[in-house]
């Protein structure tokens, strides 16, 4: 029996004794985790509180809108009352009852725009077509109090009016910044009279530098300021502010196929303004 047995407790030992089988993925050896490095810089973070999430333009807003003011503008025009006065046919057979009528009449048009003072002494810049051709200016300022206002200075090259005023007393003011620190980038507030609805502030950022105007106004090629904030007709010459409510650009057109805001606007850069202003001194 004893010798049956002897081949399978010898086959036994030799298993036993075999090498083992290695797995065919080497093993890792466990790591400790490492923290994640914060890449952001320091000064761009999330915001940490309540406070921190409520932040507002308000501050901004107090300090700018008081400076910025509606421009009304009445313009009398000539208009031709009857078109068959001077046609060959009809005067064949109403000769003398259209020799009688008036050959023109007059009517008013009446436009409505912004501006932003710029000097205590009732210093106003706006744009030229706001105050092109008219014969009556008012302004009016946010806190009610309104003046008659007369162009002292206007560039429709570029698209700049100068207004002043008189008899205004601790006149709102807004300083001018050196437009040529602004980044792509930058936050900007637009403040004007959209529309005629009142005035009303809208947030952006400027999205170009150096731009030019697209279409027939060539001669303003390469220093407009664009930028998203939502500018609508009424804010023409009104205001485009910094976050330390700086003018960095007095809006000028809109690039828009309804007439509406595509977020494509255009300012005239603060330092054209500066030089503008410069000139009645």
């Amino acid at each position: 029996m004893l010798a049956r047995l002897t081949p399978l407790i010898a086959l036994l030992v030799a298993a036993c004794a075999a090498p083992r089988v290695e797995p065919l993925l080497p093993v890792v050896p466990a790591v400790a985790a490492q923290p994640v490095p914060n890449l952001l810089p320091a000064q761009v973070r999330a915001p940490q509180s309540r406070g921190e999430m409520q932040l507002s333009f308000s501050p901004v807003v107090e300090r700018a809108a008081p400076a910025v003011v509606t421009i009304y503008t009445r313009k009398r025009v000539q208009a031709q009352r009857n078109p068959f006065r001077d046609d060959p046919f009809f005067r064949q057979f109403f000769g003398d009852l259209l020799r009688d009528l008036p050959s023109q009449r007059s009517r008013v048009m009446t436009s409505l725009g912004s501006g932003v003072i710029v000097d205590r002494r009732g210093i106003i810049v706006s744009n030229h077509h706001v105050v092109a051709g008219a014969d009556e200016i008012t302004v009016a300022l946010e806190d009610g109090r309104e003046f008659e206002g007369r162009v002292v200075f206007a560039d429709r090259s570029v698209d700049i009016a100068i207004v002043a005023i008189r008899g205004g007393r601790n006149l709102p003011v807004l300083a001018l910044r050196d437009s040529d620190t602004l980044a792509v980038g930058d936050l900007v507030l637009a403040i004007g009279n959209p529309f005629g609805v009142g005035q009303t502030v809208t947030s952006g950022i400027v999205s170009g530098l150096s731009r030019s105007l697209p279409g027939e106004r060539r001669r303003q090629q390469g220093y407009l300021i664009q930028t998203d904030a939502a500018i609508n007709p009424g804010n023409s010459g009104g205001a485009l502010v910094d976050m330390q409510g700086r003018l960095i650009g007095v809006p000028t057109s809109i690039l828009s196929r309804s007439g509406g805001s595509n977020g494509i606007g255009f300012a005239i850069p603060a330092n054209l303004v500066r030089r503008a202003v410069e000139r009645i001194e």
